[in-house]
């Protein structure tokens, strides 16, 4: 397995087939985890098959607490057993897993398009390679010992497991090394190279440590000779290990957390985001937990957040329609009708600020303002407080997520937050198409290259210029704009926030994903259809002193775009519906109600 050459179009006039690829290469950024072809391992430790967090003293049954401080692994010869029984091995493929240093992730290259049935590793390393120089690894590789700190120094040799924390009130440290500590890990999985995957692969270190008296005198092993403390946990190696999973995509960001960022008694809750987004900026004060989100999603389905205990946030940002709703503007629990549209709540880690105008600088800020919003909830928050404390149920679950059973506007603030969180949108018909698992059709290749193209006449460019302000794998700048419709004069937009005359007419850049589901469309639902809105771009742009200037560069006539042109433009934006978000909602990890 090796990385194979790769080459970018580098003509104007390139074919619709190499569209994909250069838009992975440029404009989207899509290429940064890794070449097309790559292999991820990704390694999550557990102890009970429950996610690990150092430090946290874990107990079972009648046995001692058990607290990790550290789990790190050297592991070497990646092999892929075809579906004929033969094997594809490499032999210079080396990893360093570590929990304490967040380095979870193992990855192989060149994978061929071919079927498979089985994975198998190394844990530990070939004589060769452990005895040999260690200053021949260059920084940064797995073998270099001031990054994994495994090597053995003047003894000579590599450190293949480190096991490490207390039991019982007693620290252990188990090293393991050598030949006898070398064991073969082999995994049924089946998968389809010649694209990107992911493998989960779980390291439960109760099965590792199960027959072990921790607190007995013995709490460490060197792997001396006639060591039996060794031998017995070399025995254990190969069982810690099992699959969890195999996801087709170009790898998800993981992290591990650790006792000091979750409240005392929580779970973290294991969000995965593909790395084709930028790593998000979660909340430190308010970190996923499993009892956190299902609180808040407990929350944002509650009726009694409102004055008449008859609508939720759930009713103006519905799952099928990927959290927005289907009326031109909402209509508040009175039957009092609003202004604005509901906008998707979807990817909001991502977002600078929120609302339509941009009024709230935060999300947690934002969840609150419709409860009390006498267009809306019109509900004060002490009569909503005051209804949850009466209830037989909400006490105890603020206790489960925030460690006592007070409720208060910050704590219902906090627990919304993180089930919106939660809400991620990564995978529709153009995100497989970019990892090679669907093919667009010829109308949405069309689609696509007027998206990304500049409208520029004089320059042979008749594009539709969509992507300067709905580019990125957010399909969204999240700025603000004029976009040249007709506006009313109660609804001025941000200068209403900001009281400037330059941000007359501004609204919030919405995100193109999940646009199918979204209608009606505009901050007060003007157009019905997506045709709708392509043709206002090409003919019915009109202008102001604010209109954006990649609008305003145009000629007053507009683009212009055919017929043709704009129903391909349409049906590409269809390929950016993910219908995994419009059906399953972020799943409940522990019980609610």
């Amino acid at each position: 397995m090796s990385i194979p050459q790769h080459t970018s179009p580098c003509s104007q006039a390139f074919r619709l087939a190499d569209l994909i690829v250069l838009m992975t290469m440029t404009l989207f950024g899509f290429a940064k985890a890794g070449q097309t072809d790559t292999l991820r391992l990704e390694f999550q430790p557990s102890y009970h098959g429950e996610s690990l967090l150092l430090n946290y003293p874990i107990s079972r049954g009648d046995l001692p607490a058990v607290s990790m401080v550290r789990m790190d692994l050297l592991l070497s010869r990646l092999a892929l057993k075809r579906a004929d029984g033969s094997w594809l091995e490499s032999a210079d493929w080396f990893a360093f897993v570590s929990a304490s240093q967040a380095r979870l992730t193992a990855d192989a290259d060149g994978i061929p398009a071919e079927d498979f049935t089985a994975i198998r590793f190394d844990i530990g390393l070939p004589d060769a390679i452990d005895k040999a120089d260690p200053a021949q690894w260059p920084p940064g590789h797995a073998l270099h010992p001031e990054l994994n700190a495994m090597h053995w120094g003047w003894l000579g040799g590599y450190v293949f497991v480190a096991l490490e924390g207390h039991a019982g009130g007693q620290g252990f440290s188990y090293h393991l090394a050598g030949a006898e500590a070398r064991h073969t890990v082999e995994l049924p999985v089946k998968f389809k190279g010649g694209g990107p995957r992911t493998i989960g692969v779980q390291i439960d270190l109760a099965r590792w440590l199960a027959e072990l008296d921790m607190v007995d005198g013995r709490q460490s092993t060197h792997s001396r000779p006639g060591d039996e403390l060794a031998a017995q946990l070399n025995r254990l190696t190969a069982k810690a290990f099992s699959i969890t999973g195999m996801n087709a995509d170009t790898f998800y960001q993981s992290t591990i957390a650790t006792a000091e960022k979750i409240p005392t008694g929580t779970k973290a809750y294991p969000i995965q985001i593909t790395q084709r987004f930028a790593a998000p900026a979660l909340p430190v004060d308010n970190p996923l937990t499993v009892e956190g989100v299902d609180l808040g999603r407990s929350l944002f389905h509650e009726t009694r957040l409102s004055k008449l205990q008859n609508q939720s946030c759930a009713s103006c940002h519905q799952q099928n329609l990927a959290l927005a709703e289907d009326k031109p503007v909402s209509i508040g629990g009175e039957g009092q009708r609003g202004k604005r549209n509901a906008m998707a709540l979807f990817n909001l880690a991502w977002h600078k600020a929120f609302f339509w105008d941009g009024r709230a600088k935060t999300l947690r800020q934002q969840v609150l303002m419709p409860i009390q919003d006498k267009h809306e909830m019109n509900a004060p928050l002490d009569l909503v407080i005051s209804r949850l404390q009466a209830d037989d149920e909400y006490p105890a679950e603020f206790a489960k997520a925030f460690g006592s059973p007070c409720i208060n506007a910050e704590r219902i603030a906090k627990a919304l937050e993180q089930f919106l969180l939660t809400q991620i949108s990564q995978d529709s018909k153009f995100d497989r198409a970019v990892r090679k698992e669907a093919e667009l059709s010829s109308q949405e290749k069309r689609g696509l290259e007027l998206f990304i193209t500049e409208h520029d006449p004089k320059r042979g460019l008749y594009g539709a210029d969509c992507f300067h302000c709905h580019g990125g794998v957010q399909f969204t700048n999240h700025n603000f704009a004029n976009n040249g419709l007709d506006l009313l004069s109660s609804d001025v937009g941000v200068a209403a926030v900001s009281g400037l005359p330059s941000d007359h007419g501004k609204f919030k850049t919405p995100s193109l994903r999940n646009i199918a589901l979204t209608a009606p469309y505009m901050h007060d639902g003007r157009f019905t259809t997506l045709e709708e809105v392509v043709r206002h771009y090409s003919e019915g742009v009109k202008r102001s002193p604010t209109l954006d200037p990649n609008l305003a560069k145009h000629p007053a006539s507009g683009i212009q775009l055919n017929a043709d042109d704009q129903a391909a433009l349409v049906a590409f934006l269809k390929t950016l519906t993910d219908e995994t978000l419009a059906t399953s909602p972020s799943p409940s990890l522990a019980t609610t109600r």
